[in-house]
């Protein structure tokens, strides 16, 4: 019985060992990468800092707490009864001299814009967590795979998070990615998972990047954190504003509510399009992730012409019902200066088009 007791503990830890060393994990940061981090006016004390005091949980209260409240609360409404809708548009089709934003899903888009194709975010996989069946996506939400792309100009990533930065996804769109542009530290990710270092970008908030077409790319704050596995805010988390002589785009990646907004607006003027976290929100994490009214006062101060909800539509984070986000961010829209755009997964929006409206397909 010892011996077996024994040997059962030898194969748990070295099962545990090699699911650690799994390259979703990334490898340590050191280096010149982990130079450039410490000359960051954002890392101080050995981690990057919000702009602001941001508590990851609004209350002191352990990870464990939460789950044991999720658990006992067993909302119903967490996922769709029903496949949710989408449109299979063909990406390697289109008129290239078009801008158009497709929504992916969740926080992934396909952009292309001054004739590039940028693709920010990419999750193409069923579950984005480390742990199988973790978090699984809703049905019908992946109609679009790497293999679905076409020849990515640039590679866009906000933060470590799995279900921004994907790593099934992510090794897929190797062979198709000329050039990745994300947030101090990821580098070492791409580079593990087999992108040349000469592709890569690592930006600190509000480095840009002058790209051909007359396209600028700029990395901008945002509130949230960053973890993967242990290490936490080793890593840094952005926001993009796209930007052409004729388009200025933004996207929000994670963030919370905070003055970051306003001075992006105050900054950039008014942009045509602006995506805005506001899906997975909750009392417990109100400083990293908005409420849906809060995203509506954020279009506001970015000096939005449209509004594309994000972090939304394909995983189930919080304990609200999965379309609570569509409704409130509708009502909450109302009398607004932009207008709503609330497009099936995979259907194009088209920046010339200010006449363009959707449906409320949640319902």
């Amino acid at each position: 019985m010892l011996i077996a007791i024994c040997l059962l503990a030898v194969i748990s830890v070295a099962g545990i060992w090699a699911f650690l060393k799994h390259p979703q994990f990334g490898i340590p940061i050191e280096g010149e990468r982990l130079a450039l981090i410490e000359r960051s006016p954002n890392y101080q004390n050995g981690e990057f800092r919000n702009q602001v005091e941001t508590p990851m949980l609004t209350e002191q209260r352990s990870t464990l707490s939460i789950i044991i409240e999720d658990f006992r609360a067993g909302n119903e409404r967490l996922r769709p009864e029903e496949d949710i809708p989408s449109l299979k548009t063909d990406l390697h089709n289109l008129d290239t001299d078009e801008d158009i934003v497709i929504w992916l899903g969740h926080s992934s888009y396909f952009v292309q814009l001054a004739g590039l194709r940028i693709l920010i975010d990419p999750v193409f996989s069923e579950n984005a967590a480390p742990i199988p069946r973790a978090n699984v996506a809703f049905e019908g939400t992946n109609p679009y795979t790497a293999d679905d792309m076409p020849d990515i100009d640039y590679l866009l990533v906000t933060h470590d998070h799995y279900d921004h930065l994907d790593y099934r996804s992510l090794l897929e769109l190797e062979p198709k990615t000329s050039a990745v542009i994300t947030s101090l530290g990821l580098g070492g990710y791409f580079e593990h998972w087999g992108y040349e270092p000469e592709r890569i970008q690592e930006a600190d908030w509000y480095d840009s990047f002058e790209l051909e077409n007359g396209l600028n790319v700029h990395v901008l704050p945002a509130r949230h954190y960053s973890r993967r596995l242990f290490s936490r805010n080793q890593t840094l988390w952005v926001s993009f504003a796209l930007e052409t002589p004729e388009r200025q785009l933004y996207f929000s990646g994670d963030s919370g509510y905070g003055p970051h907004f306003a001075e992006i607006g105050e900054r950039f003027g008014n942009f045509d399009l602006v995506s805005l976290d506001h899906g997975q929100y909750d009392d417990r994490w109100a400083y990293i992730h908005m409420t849906p009214e809060e995203a509506a006062q954020a279009a506001d101060e970015l000096g939005a012409e449209a509004l594309l909800p994000a972090h939304v539509g394909k995983f189930s984070l919080a304990q609200h019902a999965w379309d609570e986000p569509f409704q409130r961010i509708t009502t909450a829209s109302e009398g607004r200066n932009y207008r709503l755009a609330t497009p099936l997964i995979g259907e194009p929006i088209r920046l010339a088009d200010q006449d363009q409206r959707f449906s409320a397909w949640w319902e």
